[in-house]
């Protein structure tokens, strides 16, 4: 059995997963060039990619199923999980070495215990990571080897202060740089973690439940720059 997540027991994303693959890159632009170019500025800060879901056909992986969805809506990328102890995310199909990711996520239905957050050195679905948050203001950082899940910041997701509780939002960033994973919530350094599995990958976001299934988070503002 893998380790919990949380203090009380509770793991996220210990169901099934759902499985979704890398999107087109057809509409992506990437810092005014094709995003398919792949010919990235180098300097520290510059912005490769930046998506604020006005359009719906700007890649990302979108799909509809009974237990989970990724549906561009309301001008974000909305990710349902109505499945207990599921998860799902959605990519836009990148590989890409060092980066800085940004996003501001909102809780938009569902209980206070989830999960939701960025995903990072993306090789496919047994093999990832992710930076999480709960509304219940939790965090931690974790890696998916060879389809096994287990955190790389201790045995248990970390309680934060950062965290605006609730069906609210939050701004999430995430350096994974080098062999080391950075989690910034609001501004703050919540947790870092060593990450020298894979150096580079897809990036994206993820969504988990616990008991109670209905979570609905809704990401918007995505950037990838340099870091």
């Amino acid at each position: 059995m893998q380790p919990p997540f949380r203090p009380n027991g509770r793991r996220p994303l210990a169901g099934p997963r759902n499985a979704v693959g890398k999107a087109a890159l057809s509409g992506l632009l990437l810092a005014g060039m094709s995003a398919c170019s792949l010919a990235l500025p180098s300097g520290s800060g510059a912005l490769l990619f930046q998506d604020d879901f006005a359009r719906s056909s700007t890649g990302w992986a979108t799909f509809q199923g009974a237990e989970s969805s990724a549906n561009y809506a309301d001008g974000g990328l909305d990710v349902q999980v109505n499945a207990p102890n599921h998860w799902a995310w959605s990519t836009p199909g990148f590989d890409l070495g060092d980066v800085r990711l940004e996003v501001d996520s909102t809780a938009v239905a569902g209980p206070p215990d989830n999960a939701f957050g960025l995903v990072c050195r993306f090789r496919d679905p047994d093999n990832f990571y992710f930076l999480l948050i709960s509304s219940d203001g939790y965090s931690g950082i974790g890696i998916v080897r060879d389809g096994q899940r287990s955190l790389l910041t201790g045995s248990a997701m970390l309680p934060s202060d950062s965290i605006l509780p609730g069906l609210t939002s939050n701004h999430l960033r995430a350096d994974c740089v080098g062999p080391k994973l950075s989690l910034y919530i609001n501004g703050a350094l919540a947790n870092e973690a060593p990450a020298a599995d894979w150096l580079t990958g897809d990036v994206g976001v993820i969504v988990g439940s616990y008991d109670v299934p209905g979570v609905e988070v809704r990401f918007d503002n995505f950037t990838i720059t340099n870091p």
